[in-house]
């Protein structure tokens, strides 16, 4: 499958800092797929996804060593505006995002940023606003919109310049699980219309279980795994530090395969472990399955 994004050779360490964060990182963005970026905490997922997007090291600078191409072309020398064209990067801090009073007007600032004609502009904030649940918002107040309709609008701003790529770090860490599961449901959904390529930076990965189709996994600012997501999945479950981060799913389905020497299907949800449960006999009890 054709890529979108490869990283080669690359290390980074931030100038405040003698350690590395990353190291040695090769691994390709297949184009259309539904990545996700898990690890640890302090694996070095924040600076990859910054490394995707060309904010690092061109904006916040560091040592490096290595490159970053998208859709072939290095982004050496590229600045971060005109990576942002073809990369749209929401972060954790979604807030500190938002820079204009209006729904409107935050989704035109970014078009006006980029040259647009401003009957286009118009036409793209209205499409962007239905894409993500808030058609006629326009003239609404940021102060009006909940968080996770603030979230919604972020993601508007993104998709109205039409990347061909999406990078969202931890988009769900401050949402409660019937939030984090409607925001991703929505990226879902604009990934199957429009074949966006989806990054994810996610610890709960139950959330995107549904979803992802590769998996890359980083432990200590190292690459432990960058596949498809059910060939990284075993990888994981190997390593004790890393077993807590899968699904909770997989961790049974896993640990059942282990145990009883057998190969289960490909669990996306509760229904496909119940078939297998089914036919092989297996009976649950209380949480666990014997």
């Amino acid at each position: 499958m054709e890529h979108v994004i490869k990283v080669k050779d690359f290390y980074f360490a931030y100038k405040s800092s003698p350690n590395l964060v990353l190291q040695d990182i090769n691994l390709e963005i297949k184009k259309g797929s539904f990545t996700a970026i898990t690890g640890p905490s302090g694996a070095g997922k924040t600076t990859l996804c910054k490394a995707l997007t060309g904010i690092v090291p061109y904006y916040m600078g560091g040592r490096y060593s290595g490159d970053v191409e998208i859709h072939g072309e290095s982004t050496k020398g590229k600045r971060v505006s005109d990576i942002a064209m073809r990369v749209g990067f929401i972060m954790e801090d979604y807030e500190s995002q938002l820079v204009s009073l209006t729904a409107g007007e935050e989704i035109a600032f970014a078009l006006l940023n980029h040259g647009f004609a401003p009957a286009e502009i118009a036409e793209r904030t209205a499409r962007a606003l239905e894409d993500v649940g808030l058609p006629g918002r326009e003239s609404y107040q940021l102060d009006e919109l909940s968080g996770g309709q603030r979230q919604r609008l972020l993601l508007a701003a993104t998709l109205a310049v039409h990347p061909e790529i999406i990078v969202l770090d931890e988009p769900v860490s401050a949402m409660d699980p019937d939030g984090a599961q409607s925001l991703y449901k929505l990226v879902y959904d604009i990934h199957q219309r429009y074949g966006t390529t989806i990054v994810a930076v996610e610890h709960r990965m139950d959330y995107l279980l549904p979803y992802v189709t590769d998996m890359v996994v980083l432990k200590e600012g190292r690459l432990i795994a960058a596949d498809a997501y059910e060939s990284a999945a075993p990888k994981m479950y190997e390593d004790p530090a890393l077993r807590p981060l899968l699904p909770t799913l997989w961790q049974v389905k896993l640990g059942l395969e282990e145990k009883l020497s057998i190969d289960l299907g490909d669990w996306r949800c509760e229904q496909d472990a119940l078939s297998d449960f089914k036919t092989y006999g297996i009976v649950a009890r209380e949480g666990r399955a014997d």
